[in-house]
Order: C-alpha cells, then sequence, then structure tokens
C-alpha cells in the first residue's frame, strides 16, 4: 500500500511541476510577443503602382467557358457572378 502512495504522489508532483513550467512558458511567450510588437514594428511594405491600376481584363472565351463549366457541374442551378485573376 505504500508504494501505491508514493507513486500517486510522486505522479501529483510531475503533473503539478509539468503544469507550472507549461504556465511559465505561456506568460514568458506573450510578454515576448508584447516586447516585440512594441520595440520592433513590423515594416509597412510600399504598394506597388501596378496594383492600383488594377488586373487585366479576362477573355470572353475564357468567361464563356468557366460559366459552361459552372452550368455542367451545378446542373444549371449556379451562377457565375464575378471572376477575379488572383
Amino acid at each position: 500500500m505504500e508504494n501505491i502512495e508514493t507513486a500517486i504522489l510522486l505522479m501529483v508532483v510531475g503533473m503539478a511541476t509539468v503544469f507550472v513550467i507549461l504556465l511559465i512558458v505561456i506568460y514568458l511567450g506573450k510578454l515576448l510577443i508584447s516586447l516585440v510588437n512594441k520595440y520592433a514594428p513590423e515594416e509597412v511594405v510600399p504598394v506597388k503602382k501596378e496594383a492600383l491600376r488594377g488586373a487585366a481584363p479576362i477573355p470572353g472565351n475564357i468567361i464563356a467557358a468557366i460559366t459552361a463549366a459552372v452550368n455542367v457541374v451545378t446542373q444549371g442551378k449556379g451562377k457565375v457572378t464575378k471572376v477575379e485573376k488572383l
């Protein structure tokens, strides 16, 4: 009986130690994130002028092919409302 009590005590102490260490890691991580965000803000990347002009128009035959594919897959119930180039 003494061995089981010792084993349970050892297990509880080990689990408590792991829990405390994990809490320390979590709070140190939060502290590090807040310090980095405060003293080293993210660099602002300038926007390219090409992106502001807008994308080139998509040819009509490609839009027709996309529309036909959507009609076939959805059996005529789907509708293409917008096509954008990524």
